[in-house]
């Protein structure tokens, strides 16, 4: 097709805002699917995706659409995930679009995520086509909603789509505003082939399908390839478009998207961002923007049934299979024997992946405290990155410790400011700015430490605001900190699961709430058992849970008896429930 009848587009929405509802009118309308073979979500394919509303996976669509001036054009929806976590992703699917909409809902207005995925997009320089959804609902606010859009995203909104993506009100416009205002892609299918890997995943039959959008030159059935990351060559099997159902096609040209099979075994080796070239004619440098993914949250896994460890091996590497950016290795601990230590892009990625572990795996899990990554300056000079607490260094051997720090943007109403400037205060913040977006809702910018937000940050900025804050983060820097390793003691003895790593000035508040916790949840011995806090040698803070009965045999001792304390799974949760406790 001629690349002038060409539209690639991405849709940026805030959870919850009518992302997957409109991409399910578009498809209707455009008459990709029959009444029958439609269902709500229909981009969502995880059990997952449909029950949190949330896009996960990135998806490319196929639509064929007749515009007002008799002209058939080819849409190609590049559907993104919408959440932090998977920040880079988006820009990748951004960067293959030369347009997108940007829907607002009527009766909540901006959020920080829209706002995120709208600078991210606006830097990549796509026309952004303002949609506001939701204007059946009693409680819409058009007009302030156009304000909002002015003044937090900067984009004229006086011509906004008005729809309504669950009764389809406004839709049809929506096709024609794409038509008009999205300019075709620019490349010469004649060129050095160039094409982008935006996202791939694992098929059981098929290996690896990856999904591409292709930029210069053409990609060919039977064609020798070459990953420009890793140098790869691959022979394409199989080329295709989705339409949503898999459609096979001789050959992608410039401007076009689509998928392609090459016979690859395993996800790590298409990188998303990573460039598709020709083997014998290959292209003189990548497409710009490629990084490597880097995790950024840390925990421990663990099965509740020892015997299940096996289990949760296998789990994990058929989970990896299908998501490159998660990585796992395998730990042990005194307290909860054999487990693996797994690398998260944040926490809602953590929650994802142990969520389908417990569903898809039938596993019962215990997951340790999540940390972060710190890089720790030896007194020799010398730098080592740690994530786990069971590798932290003596004291004796720090010269100093840099942690990594997060620019968070929050959105709420002028009302709620005060309990949230108290949080992010509490929380180690430094305030970057402070704005009005509109009449009543704040735009706050704050410097936070990663560590002081994977706990309980997000839960707390919501019960503090009712709701009605929204967040959104990148990585910036790391910040020199005073950070220690908080040990918990038990009857003498460390237990290594319990062991966090916290600021200097607030190890006596959290090692106090911890020990004070783990009195009440482990259950009374025959003996005195003592519960204590420490960092290094010194004891911090201490409780006691009393022997169930006085112990008369204690002046008969005669030799070693060792005394065992079991401790019960809710005290490994008890170290993730601390924060909301102690503030």
């Amino acid at each position: 097709m001629d690349a002038t009848f060409l539209r690639n587009f991405a849709i940026i929405a805030h959870i919850d805002h009518g992302k997957s509802t409109l991409a399910d009118r578009l498809l209707e309308l455009t008459g990709s699917l029959t009444a029958r073979e439609m269902q709500a979500q229909v981009l969502d394919s995880m059990d997952l995706e449909r029950e949190r509303g949330i896009t996960i996976k990135a998806h490319a669509v196929r639509m064929m659409c007749t515009a007002h001036d008799g002209q058939t054009y080819q849409l190609n929806l590049i559907d993104t995930p919408g959440h932090v976590d998977f920040s880079y992703e988006v820009s990748r699917s951004l960067a293959s679009c030369e347009g997108a909409l940007l829907v607002v809902d009527a009766s909540q207005g901006v959020e920080a995520q829209t706002l995120a995925n709208s600078y991210l997009a606006i830097n990549h320089g796509l026309e952004i086509i303002p949609v506001i959804n939701k204007i059946d609902l009693p409680s819409a606010d058009i007009p302030r909603t156009k304000e909002m859009i002015e003044g937090a995203v900067g984009l004229d909104a006086s011509d906004a789509v008005l729809i309504s993506a669950k009764t389809g009100q406004g839709v049809p416009d929506v096709l024609e505003a794409i038509v008009k205002r999205i300019p075709p892609p620019k490349g010469d299918p004649e060129k050095r082939l160039q094409a982008l890997i935006f996202d791939s995943w694992f098929d059981p039959y098929r290996g690896v399908i990856v999904l591409t959008r292709v930029f210069q030159g053409t990609l060919r059935k039977g064609q020798k390839i070459r990953l420009m990351w890793n140098g790869k060559v691959l022979d394409v099997e199989t080329l295709g478009v989705q339409s949503p159902k898999p459609i096979e096609v001789d050959e992608l040209k410039a401007g076009e998207v689509g998928f392609l099979i090459a016979n690859i075994k395993n996800v790590a080796d298409t990188k998303i961002g990573d460039t598709i070239t020709e083997d014998a004619n290959p292209a003189i440098e990548p497409l710009p923007g490629f990084e490597e993914i880097k995790p950024m949250v840390f925990a421990g896994l663990y099965t509740v049934d020892a015997h299940e460890h096996t289990q949760l091996r296998e789990a994990l590497e058929k989970l990896r299979l299908n998501d490159s950016s998660f990585f796992f290795e395998p730990e042990s601990s005194v307290a909860l024997g054999f487990g693996f230590r797994c690398g998260f892009l944040g926490l809602l990625h953590m929650e994802i992946i142990q969520e389908r572990l417990e569903r898809e795996f039938g596993l019962e899990l215990i997951t340790t405290a999540p940390g972060v990554r710190y890089k720790i300056y030896k007194t020799n000079g010398e730098m080592v990155e740690v994530d786990n607490p069971s590798r932290w260094l003596p004291q004796s051997e720090i010269a100093r410790i840099e942690e990594p720090v997060i620019l968070a943007t929050i959105l709420t109403h002028e009302e709620y400011v005060g309990g949230i400037l108290a949080l992010v205060e509490e929380k180690r913040g430094r305030q970057k700015t402070f704005e009005y977006v509109s009449s009543s809702r704040v735009m706050l910018h704050y410097e936070l430490p990663l560590n002081e937000i994977v706990l309980d940050f997000y839960d707390r900025l919501k019960s503090v605001s009712r709701g009605y804050a929204s967040l959104d983060y990148h990585l910036a820097d790391y910040w020199e900190s005073p950070m220690v390793k908080l040990d918990i003691l038990v009857a003498g003895e460390p237990v290594d699961a319990l062991s966090i790593i916290v600021h200097r000035d607030f190890a006596y508040e959290r090692g106090k709430a911890l020990v004070s916790k783990m009195r009440q949840l482990i259950p009374r011995q025959m003996f005195e058992v003592a519960i204590q806090a420490s960092i290094g040698a010194k004891i911090i803070a201490r409780e006691t849970v009393h022997a169930i009965r006085k112990n008369v045999l204690a002046k008969c001792y005669g030799g070693d008896i060792t005394r065992k304390v079991d401790i019960p799974q809710e005290a490994f949760l008890a170290v993730l429930k601390v924060g909301e406790d102690s503030s």
